[in-house]
């Protein structure tokens, strides 16, 4: 009787322990759908933000956020961005992939022809404080800055002696490496498909008549 007893009381805190999971589970779902509107809407607002910081005299105003088909046959977004005149300098597209914690989200700032980075920024990143998340500061995000597209970038520990070569974080070359690999992945699926907008536009288009935000 006694093991029995025991056993009904294995089997209560079993089900107590399932149900306890299913509840937390559910709360913890509940409060990601609430909020992921709320953090996509942040991150719009910050990309609209720093646009000016990604291509040099970008009236964030009058950019124009557009849907393009990538060479992966799949949807992506891109900002082509405009100056304060309405003429197209540049354009700046958002990436993302795994980081050596956890995904990395990027916004890549590029000349009108895509074949040059203007500029990088980090949107969101969970990487080991001290070393990885370094990938934010200013110092490392600059090493990017008027790397050519031509060509897939490579990351260095030394000095680079290359235009495409890109010098690692100290103690932190995986978070280098991915930041760079997302970059890549982006510019090969993208930039093909931007340069046609860019060649379609002609000189004669390249003016934002009233920006779609």
């Amino acid at each position: 009787m006694k093991e029995e007893r025991n056993k009904g009381g294995y089997i209560g805190q079993a089900w107590l322990v399932i149900l306890l999971a299913l509840l937390y589970g559910g709360g913890l779902a509940g409060v990601q759908t609430a909020l992921s509107g709320r953090i996509q809407q942040n991150k719009k607002a910050e990309t609209y933000e720093v646009i000016p910081d990604l291509v040099a005299g970008a009236d964030a105003s009058r950019t124009e956020e557009l849907a393009i088909r990538g060479e992966n046959g799949k949807d992506s977004r891109a900002y082509k961005v405009f100056s304060s005149d309405g003429s197209h300098i540049g354009w700046v597209l958002p990436a993302g992939g795994s980081g050596f914690a956890d995904r990395i989200d990027l916004l890549i700032g590029l000349d009108p022809e895509v074949s040059t980075i203007t500029g990088l920024y980090v949107l969101d990143q969970k990487e080991t404080p001290g070393l990885g998340d370094n990938i934010t500061t200013a110092g490392f995000r600059d090493r990017f800055r008027n790397a050519p597209t031509s060509q897939p970038l490579a990351v260095v520990k030394a000095d680079p002696s290359r235009d495409n070569e890109i010098r690692a974080l100290s103690g932190a070359t995986i978070s280098s490496e991915s930041v760079a690999a997302i970059v890549n992945n982006a510019l090969a699926n993208c930039r093909g498909p931007l340069q046609g907008l860019t060649a379609q536009a002609g000189p004669e288009r390249q003016r934002l008549v009233e920006p779609a935000r």
